[in-house]
């Protein structure tokens, strides 16, 4: 569903039939965090899921302040349920649920040019 952000989310949910109007996100909610409409903007979620579908990848938000004055934002860190690792990159993944495909991967020594 679309963020007030305007990005496309898995964990957005709005209920607005009939004249309601509920927004909720279901990733802050469960981890106890409270939301508002304008941490979509600083959420790297959205991105992150249109980088790398991995059914695997669980995220563990949190909310931050990079300076006292500032806006909270929203940071998360990435795990793999399948290898049990965190994710230090999660746009890419772990790198071992999803392995590059052979033509992308350059052995040391391929100097071949020839295109």
């Amino acid at each position: 569903m679309r963020t007030p952000a305007g990005k496309e989310c898995s964990y957005f949910y709005g209920d607005y039939r009939r004249g309601r109007h509920h927004e909720e996100c279901r990733l802050l909610r469960p981890a106890g965090l409270e939301w508002r409409p304008a941490l979509c903007e600083s959420c790297p979620v959205p991105d992150i899921q249109r980088a790398n579908a991995c059914e695997h990848m669980v995220f563990k938000p949190r909310l931050e302040r990079r300076f006292l004055i500032l806006s909270q934002e929203v940071r998360v860190d990435t795990y793999c349920e399948k290898c049990n690792c965190d994710v230090k990159e999660p746009r890419i993944g772990c790198g071992q649920c999803h392995p590059l495909p052979e033509i992308f991967i350059v052995e040391p020594g391929d100097t071949d040019t020839s295109s």
